[in-house]
């Protein structure tokens, strides 16, 4: 396990990401790993966490967050301890960047102190090498910003003490070109003007050294209104003096063995040129510049850059070893060992090292024939010599292990597309996609700033059509600036075309899907049969388990097959288990021609997400209605320990899941579609993904029509009436509902009968139709109650209870929230309990029981989560507010409204938004805050109204009429009180104005 954080925070396993959950996790985390071994109060945290507006609900949010941390990071409890008033992260030093970087500096300063220069210069290197940024990139914010600031400060000391070491060495011209690049990053850094200086003139540029001096100078003086310091004129007087301190060190060993007699006349470079339009890679080129450093040590430095074709390796290797090229003055050699070429075999070790050797002058009687001598024959060539070779386009480890020189001063650069895990004391670096920035980087370099600029959003969405891949920005660009009558939005539209994509990116004998296929091509006939089978996924990532039941093989073969795609870079994985298909080769895939195994096992794959979501269900969501008609499939299922772990797995596929459906109702699978949809449908609820919801409910219905059986058809228009009354589409739920009921009345099914009256009396209800509404729910609760179905009898109760608060009948409407209380305990945090709550607060509020109503509404918040139901939590909030209001305690009734009115924002339904407005606006008018309230009721009133809210828009009108009247504009509130009055009237109950009030 391995943590970093001088940088942006990356949590590794194995050499595999861990994903976390947000932000928030990401800074408490960070947190706690820049004190390691620390204890760090939970006020703190929270302070990291929200910089200075931490929500009231910030200290619980914490323990959540480090809950989730402890469940996500395997032996979580272990690395994150609680101690006294906080928690502590306690990390072996290897464990992490900062605990390895600051073990570095210490070796560095004994090395140092000890006499031994080299030694400490190495470690060092060792320790800068493991910087990679700001502390969390900057998004850290204050608290965080603040410490990665005292970090960078190390840095740089650390910097300024390698380069002394390195000038103590004798080094002078090689640090000329890193030191002017981070004069450029720090202007006005003495230091490091000064050991330019010394590095000029140690270089036999005495000249430049004193123009650095006078430049600096003038510098300090506009900038800061001072001189040069102490150090600074010291400096510049040794080198006027041409004093000895200023000279080079003398040499205390050689600096090299002899070049053997064959390596005569200037250094070979045989690299290609240097891409002008290079952009991008700028973290990657650095980590490489320095992993490729010439070893000081007896030791060949061997790094190799891995990544899927078109993903930019050979160019990034190219610009680093130009870059690298004058620490290697005996030559800097290339040569393609067409691992994926197309039309051609990978080189022959022996045929590339007999060239090699002949660029170094050897002529051809010198060179053996047999691999073994030749390859001791180069070893021997290079001994003593610092050269830097890059081998592009390896296919494998054993192509490359005999062309390795054998001694010290030598580096090695590799690209391929498979790892080289065969490589013993290699480096490997991983190249993955450009990221936006650096994508648009690229494109401007290569169209020019003026074009660029005048088409920023095509460009924006032309490089995220190339899926940020290189070589397909690079193909597209090539096509623009070869049709120079194209314009960009031209090709982004030929390139949304998803059928066409691949065929778009081809230029002459260069293209994707040609890049792609060599590397398919290279694969055995089984794991070619395995990713064709994988392009059936319907998910953008897919699972050791999920690729299993799709192959029809056991769990652990296909983690195999899954880490061997990932070897050859046609899968990626972010996170232990979990694997996705980059887009441009999930396209190519997907256009290679079907096999007839194909159907058969995308059935499997659907029967597994069915047997994992309905086991899933029966965990997370008690007291649900099984699925009839299905059988598990004889394959390996992930085991859910507590709800907790079920839950995760619908966060995670949920999207895959939502796929699933879409694509089983196109082929026909009917059964597959519906119930799988129905288990969706519970998760998509709690979290409040109403449209994502009334999708799924729409595919189910749609399914279950084809299916011809009507307790199936009814079930899954209960399903969809619900979403349909969430977003205020009361007509429409109220025909859904009809049907749902006919059905149910036909088949005798009483389950079905009570849902459907429920939610008839829920519709009219909000259309204003307060006798009928009642009468349903009435009809509801008592079948319910005959059924013995407690949870369904228990939403029947809230909803009865909201009715009767409506009509003024607040003993009836505290008796049907308790019992909808009592029938709704033991479920799960999924808002029933609390919406009773609530319920029962409303009407203890509306019969001025103010202390009732301030324990209930306590009780309520104490049970809230705000993932589950985020909406109704709002409304809580919302009563919360006006019961403290009531209570003459302002600062908690504006605590509560603003909460109230943030889960509005994050996750509002316009049936809610016109709830808790209303209520937020009255506790706003009573707090004299005229023009807030005037906003929230005009706000409740637009959303009301649109949806023909009936309760709401009377609500509304007689809020606005409130605050109109209280600014003198009695006219204006006049008329809206007529317009309440009128809206009221027509819910045939005169009471519903008293309650609304």
């Amino acid at each position: 396990m391995h943590f970093a954080i001088l940088g942006p925070l990356l949590v590794e396993i194995a050499g595999v990401r861990l994903q976390l959950s947000g932000l928030i996790s990401a800074r408490i985390l960070t947190t706690l790993l820049l004190s390691s071994g620390k204890v760090v109060p939970v006020a703190r945290l929270v302070e990291a966490a929200w910089d200075e507006d931490p929500p009231p609900t910030a200290t619980h949010q914490v323990r959540k967050a480090i809950a989730d941390l402890r469940q996500r990071i395997p032996q979580g409890h272990s690395l994150i301890a609680t101690d006294g008033p906080g928690y502590r992260a306690d990390v072996t030093v290897d464990q992490l960047d900062l605990t390895l970087f600051t073990d570095r500096l210490q070796q560095a300063r004994e090395s140092s102190d000890a006499g031994a220069l080299p030694d400490a210069a190495r470690s060092l290197r060792e320790a800068l090498a493991l910087w990679r940024g700001a502390v969390m990139s900057e998004s850290g914010g204050p608290l965080i910003s603040a410490a990665s600031a005292v970090l960078e400060e190390r840095r740089l000391a650390a910097v300024g003490q390698l380069i002394e070491i390195r000038l103590a060495l004798g080094e002078s011209s090689e640090l000329v070109e890193e030191l002017r690049q981070l004069i450029v990053d720090h202007p006005l850094r003495e230091t490091f003007r000064g050991y330019l200086m010394l590095a000029l003139h140690r270089s036999g540029r005495r000249a430049e050294a004193l123009a650095e001096y006078a430049g600096t100078r003038r510098l300090l003086v506009e900038e800061l209104g001072v001189g040069p310091g102490q150090q600074l004129n010291r400096v510049h007087e040794m080198i006027l003096r041409g004093s000895p301190e200023a000279a080079p060190p003398e040499p205390t060993e050689p600096i090299g063995a002899p070049a053997p007699a064959a390596l005569t006349g200037p250094a070979p470079c045989t690299l290609p040129h240097d891409l002008q339009d290079f952009a991008g890679r700028e973290s990657e080129l650095t980590g490489l510049m320095m992993a490729a450093h010439p070893p000081g040590d007896d030791i060949v430095r061997i790094i190799s850059i891995e990544g899927m074709g078109g993903s930019g390796k050979t160019a990034l290797a190219i610009r680093a070893a130009h870059r690298l090229a004058p620490l290697f003055p005996d030559g800097q050699l290339y040569v393609d060992l067409r691992g994926f070429t197309p039309g051609e075999q990978p080189r022959q070790p022996v045929t590339v090292l007999a060239t090699l050797l002949r660029t170094l002058g050897l002529r051809g009687e010198q060179i053996p024939e047999d691999l073994e001598a030749v390859a001791a024959l180069w070893r021997s060539t290079l001994a003593g010599q610092r050269m830097l070779l890059l081998l592009d386009n390896a296919a494998h480890a054993a192509q490359v292990r005999p062309l390795l020189p054998g001694a010290a001063g030598c580096s090695v650069l590799i690209t391929s597309r498979h790892r080289m895990t065969g490589l013993d004391g290699s480096q490997s670096m991983a190249l993955g996609l450009l990221s936006s920035a650096e994508s648009i980087a690229l494109t401007t370099a290569a169209l020019g700033r003026q074009r660029s600029a005048n088409e920023s959003q095509e460009i924006r969405e032309l490089v995220a059509l190339c899926g940020h891949l290189p070589l397909a920005l690079r193909i597209a660009v090539g096509r623009l600036r070869s049709r120079p009558h194209w314009s960009t939005r031209y090709l982004v539209d030929r390139l949304r075309n998803e059928a066409r994509r691949l065929d778009e990116l081809r230029s002459g004998e260069r293209g994707i899907e040609a890049t792609l296929q060599l590397s398919y091509l290279a694969m055995d006939e089984s794991h070619r049969d395995a990713i064709r089978l994988l392009g059936l996924h319907p998910g953008d990532e897919f699972d050791t388990a999920a690729t299993a039941a799709l192959l029809g093989i056991g769990v652990h073969e296909a983690e195999d097959v899954l880490e061997h795609l990932v070897d050859v870079h046609l899968i990626e994985t972010r996170e232990i288990g979990r694997y996705t298909f980059h887009d441009l080769v999930r396209r190519f895939i997907r256009r290679l021609p079907a096999r007839t195994a194909e159907p058969a096992a995308f059935r499997q794959l659907l029967d597994y997400y069915l047997a994992v979501s309905e086991w899933a269900c029966r965990i997370r969501y008690p007291g649900r209605e099984a699925t009839d008609g299905w059988q598990s499939p004889e394959v390996e299922l992930p085991v859910f320990a507590d709800p907790e772990q079920a839950e995760a797995f619908f966060e995670r596929e949920h999207g895959t899941l939502l796929a699933a459906v879409e694509r089983a109702l196109e082929q026909g699978l009917y059964r597959q579609a519906v119930h799988l949809a129905r288990n969706l449908l519970f998760f998509l609820n709690t979290r409040s993904r109403f449209p994502e919801y009334q999708h799924v409910a729409s595919l189910a219905v749609a399914a279950a029509r084809r299916l011809d059986e009507p307790r199936t058809l009814r079930l899954s228009l209960s399903n969809l009436s619900v979403v349909q009354w969430k977003l205020g589409r009361f007509a429409e739920g109220i025909v859904t509902t009809s049907e749902a009921l006919d059905i149910a009345l036909t088949l005798d099914d009483r389950d079905g009968e009570a849902s459907c009256l429920n939610m008839l009396g829920l519709m009219l209800s909000c259309l204003g139709f307060l006798d009928e509404a009642e009468w349903r729910l009435q009809q509801a609760v008592t079948l319910y109650g005959e059924l013995t179905a407690g949870r369904q009898e228990g939403y029947a109760c809230s909803n009865l209870s909201t009715v009767y608060s409506w009509r003024g009948r607040y003993r009836e409407a505290c008796a049907a929230a308790e019992r909808a209380i009592l029938l709704s305990r033991g479920f799960g945090p999924y808002g029933e309990e609390i919406t009773a709550l609530t319920d029962l607060a409303i009407a203890q509020l509306a019969g001025d029981d103010l202390e009732s109503a301030r324990l209930t509404i306590d009780q309520a918040l104490t049970l809230g989560d705000e993932r589950y139901v985020p909406e109704n939590l709002a409304l809580t909030f919302a009563v919360a507010s006006k019961v403290y209001q009531r209570l003459r305690r302002a600062d908690r009734a504006d605590a509560y409204a603003v909460r109230s009115l943030e889960l509005l924002a994050a996750m509002g339904t316009t049936i809610r938004r016109a709830t808790v407005e209303n209520i937020v606006g009255s506790v706003r008018f009573q707090a004299g805050d005229l023009r807030q309230a005037l906003q929230l009721y005009e706000s409740a009133y637009a959303h009301a109204d649109t949806i023909g809210y009936r309760i709401e828009v009377a609500r509304a009108l007689t809020g606005m009429a409130d605050v109109q009247a209280a600014l003198g504009q009695h006219q204006a509130a006049q008329a809206k009180r007529d317009r309440a009055d009128s809206l009221y009237a027509t819910m045939a109950e005169p009471s519903a104005r008293k309650a609304a009030a």
